[in-house]
């Protein structure tokens, strides 16, 4: 007998209850940013969580453990996107402009946030403090974009676009100069759009030039 005659059919039966599955764990996910973020995490309860989704407390507790646990499962997701995002400069002789593919990586952060923008409001006003694990994977975030920061500022001096400078502050420097930003647009203006390709261009603008005329200090 074949190989083939020996394997297991595929049960459409099966297939549609994993969708089903899948399907009600996005609900509850969306059901959890839209609570967190109308009543920030600390007031809310499992059962305000329930209530928007529309599901038992039993349901609830086939997929996650705690609020907690959704919590991080909702911000794992959030900052892989943004760590997904982010790729190296080319430097080859057909590469794109620097300037440009700067611009490009800068707008897609701001994008990211700007389309998990509830979220990213819930991280900026309570994550900080929340619990160790989350410290960690914050801790964890920043230490990999200041890395990367680091290593593409290296580059940029190795190629003779940059100055020397101390790469590491100069990275913290730029971190904190997109964190603001973002504070200001997703928390401080909470419900106004912000016009991603501006901000973006702005930013760099600013951390590449700066704001003299003239780039040398006096």
């Amino acid at each position: 007998m074949s190989s083939t005659a020996l394997e297991t059919p595929v049960d459409g039966r099966v297939i549609r209850a994993a969708a089903r599955r899948e399907h009600r764990r996005a609900d509850i996910l969306k059901a959890a940013v839209e609570t967190f973020s109308l009543r920030g995490y600390h007031q809310t309860r499992v059962a305000d969580i329930l209530k928007a989704a529309g599901i038992a407390r039993g349901t609830f507790y086939l997929y996650f453990e705690s609020k907690n646990a959704i919590f991080l499962e909702l911000l794992d997701a959030l900052l892989d996107e943004f760590l997904g995002g982010i790729e190296g400069v080319e430097t080859g002789p057909n590469a794109p402009p620097v300037f440009d593919q700067l611009l490009d990586r800068v707008t897609v952060i701001l994008e990211t946030a700007a389309s998990n923008a509830a979220l990213a409001r819930i991280v900026f006003r309570e994550a900080v403090g929340l619990d160790a694990d989350v410290d960690q994977k914050l801790s964890d975030f920043d230490d990999r974009l200041h890395e990367y920061v680091q290593e593409a500022l290296n580059n940029g001096i190795a190629m003779g676009l940059l100055r020397e400078m101390d790469t590491s502050i100069i990275a913290t420097c730029i971190l904190g100069s997109v964190r603001q930003v973002l504070y200001r647009e997703l928390v401080r203006h909470e419900g106004v759009a912000f016009d991603v390709g501006l901000v973006a261009k702005e930013i760099l603008q600013y951390n590449s030039v700066g704001l003299m005329r003239t780039r040398t200090l006096a």
